[in-house]
């Protein structure tokens, strides 16, 4: 029943959102219709009046609905003022300049709602990363049960390729997790059993290879589970609360419109209404008071100033459409310009995001095909996914098929494989499993290993007929063009930029290393990530967080900017970015911050003069010294103005 509740909702605000920008175009287009009849042709008056009357119909019907409901709770705020300055343009017979004020304003709102109400999404979107159901086993028995009626100490039964449905320790079985929803870990981890499930420390203090998290995805083993945390207890419930507190904070540029709102609009307000009496003071008739009241209500009804900075902001973000990125609101718009510190996750943000074949190194002289030939035959037969990657890199670098030559594989869960090639053993895996076997490890091998270790890489020996014949290596590569980012980055004035991962330590510095990074924080879990994030925040003030994972999202909502990989990212840092680079380039972000800050100077030029505009217009049009169609020039002149000089965003570029 809640879930329809919910997606009901869901469904009305979709509507909502779909009409209010359906009204915004019809009234454009009755206001076009309306001034082409006017203009250019010789039909009668009445339809031209018509067509506006309709596009004024469209166009103030959103904005007069929210306008009522807050004069009901007694609030005036720029929607009513513009609903009068329409009014007024009619009585003054300014039909056209009316239309396209409530054309450009309701475009404005009805985008600007549809960006709110897609960012909510993002909670969601994180509810869905855990499964319904758990299996428990009970009594002997299994039992798949609703994932809210798990207990602590219940066992839950962990099928190969599925979702792990609580944190807890593993007490029966070994597999590779895929922990990358959680952690952003870019190889899967392998984990065992716990050997002693009495007087269990706390969960926190469990080594992790024995720990798993909700919402992460098994390898090919079955896996007995112990729950040690509830569902609201969980890692991924977690993230759902991180999200949803700071995305029901008010950004201090809200809280500033709404100050202004809440005087400015009153006073307007009481003076045209005083002003309408003034010939109880002069000595003018009751029509000539009303008629300065109007051309007052005219001059100060802030229209230029209501579209300065939608205008600028549907620019920019018009803008940056053409280049591939998605920019939800001016919020994101504008803080952009402001940061000179930026925090990227490495997985899938600054790397590709999948481990590649990075070092093949046959030892005593073997021969590389043929050892090549040896790790590939027995990789195949192997569905860990490190395996799969260096099965494929074979293939593509070396031009070379299996042969079917390998037989009798198995795999040794956290040490390697074992598989016969020509009917002698092959081993491939850590330097336990060779000692396990028997195998010496000598010097030459260690020192190779060492530097690629030194690398960031994942290292694996390579044993055939009981002697070690050679190393392979594999990593998440960086992006080919993030040096090139970062340079450009520190080049427009981003003086402080931070990798926050994951994964080990000395993987994020082997990248950071490579693309001219300084500063790298590793093995952090996404409340760790949050953790750094405040920490900057405090340092720096404003900051952007560039990630793409689910475990990013905490850390991204939390930030000023949370920018999103499009294409590697997934939904929930999709959902819960302000900017989604939907090409996945990363090379966008110094063309989006040079953006920002042109837009950020096109929308304080628009303020000073739609501002000027009102400050010179009001005093002038009190004491009566010009009629409406001088005020009506002036203030749709500044419209106008503020409109065109918003639209040289569309050609911007990065210099």
């Amino acid at each position: 029943m809640e879930n329809n509740k919910g997606k009901d909702q869901k469904d009305k605000v979709s509507f909502k959102n779909t009409s209010e920008l359906l009204f915004a175009i019809f009234c454009g287009t009755f206001l076009i219709i309306g001034f082409f009849i006017e203009k250019f042709t010789d039909l009668q008056q009445w339809l031209s009046l018509a067509s506006y009357l309709v596009g004024y119909f469209f166009g103030g019907y959103f904005i007069t609905v929210e306008a009522s409901k807050k004069i009901i709770k007694g609030g005036f705020d720029i929607d009513f003022l513009m609903i009068a300055a329409a009014a007024g343009a009619a009585y003054i017979d300014s039909w056209a300049e009316g239309a396209l004020l409530l054309f450009l304003f309701s475009l404005g709102h009805a985008l600007e709602h549809y960006a709110m109400n897609k960012a909510k999404t993002s909670i969601q979107a994180l509810n869905k990363l855990s499964p319904k159901t758990a299996l428990i086993k009970k009594n002997g028995k299994h039992e798949e049960i609703a994932i809210e009626s798990l207990k602590l100490q219940d066992i839950i039964i962990v099928k190969p390729n599925t979702k792990i449905a609580a944190d807890g320790v593993i007490i029966k079985g070994s597999s590779s997790i895929n922990q990358a929803p959680i952690t952003g870990e870019s190889i899967p981890v392998d984990k065992k059993c716990i050997e002693n499930t009495t007087n269990l420390p706390e969960f926190n203090n469990i080594d992790k290879k024995h720990i798993v998290y909700a919402g992460t995805i098994n390898g090919n083993s079955n896996l007995e589970v112990l729950v040690l945390k509830l569902s609201e207890d969980s890692t991924v419930s977690r993230l759902i609360k991180m999200v949803s507190e700071v995305e029901t904070q008010k950004s201090p540029t809200q809280r500033l419109t709404k100050k202004f709102e809440k005087w400015y609009v009153p006073a307007v307000i009481i003076i045209v209404f005083l002003l309408c009496f003034a010939h109880l003071i002069m000595d003018e008739t009751f029509n000539t008071s009303f008629y300065r009241a109007i051309t007052v209500l005219v001059a100060a009804s802030p229209c230029a100033l209501a579209i300065s900075t939608p205008s600028a902001v549907l620019s920019g973000i018009a803008r940056a459409a053409q280049k591939g990125v998605l920019i939800k609101g001016g919020k994101a718009l504008e803080n952009l310009g402001d940061l000179t510190t930026i925090a990227f996750d490495k997985t899938g943000t600054l790397t590709e995001g999948r481990p590649k074949l990075t070092n093949v190194v046959p030892i005593h002289n073997f021969n590389e095909i043929e050892f090549v030939r040896i790790v590939l035959e027995v990789e195949s037969l192997s569905n860990h996914p490190l395996a799969k990657a260096i099965a494929k890199d074979i293939k593509a670098q070396y031009n070379i098929e299996t042969q079917n030559n390998a037989t009798d594989a198995n795999e040794i869960q956290g040490k390697g494989i074992h598989a016969l090639y020509n009917g002698h053993d092959v081993f491939i895996g850590n330097s336990k499993l060779m000692k396990e076997t028997g195998l010496e490890v000598d010097k030459l091998v260690i020192a190779k290993k060492k530097s690629l270790l030194n690398l960031g890489q994942t290292v694996m020996l390579v044993a055939y007929k009981n002697k070690i014949i050679g190393l392979i290596s594999v990593m998440d590569l960086p992006r080919e063009t993030a040096a090139d980012t970062l340079k450009q980055l520190k080049e427009i004035g981003i003086k402080h930029m931070v990798m926050l991962s994951g994964d080990h330590q000395n993987v994020g510095n082997a990248i950071a290393k490579q693309i001219g990074l300084n500063e790298v924080k590793g093995n952090l879990l996404p409340e760790e990530k949050v953790a750094e994030i405040k920490k900057l925040i405090k340092d720096y003030s404003k900051i952007a967080m560039v990630g793409d994972g689910v475990n990013d999202a905490p850390a991204m909502a939390l930030s000023t900017v949370s920018v999103a990989m499009g294409a590697a990212g997934s939904d929930v840092a999709l959902e819960t970015a302000d900017v989604a680079l939907m090409s996945d380039k990363i090379e966008n972000l110094p063309f989006l911050i040079g953006l920002s800050r042109q837009s950020k100077r096109t929308i304080k030029q628009n303020i000073w003069i739609s501002l000027g505009v009102v400050v010179l217009l009001v005093p002038v049009t009190i004491l009566g010294l010009t009629n409406i169609g001088l005020a009506v020039a002036f203030h749709e002149g500044s419209t106008i103005i503020v409109v065109l000089n918003a639209l040289r965003l569309l050609r911007y570029n990065l210099n």
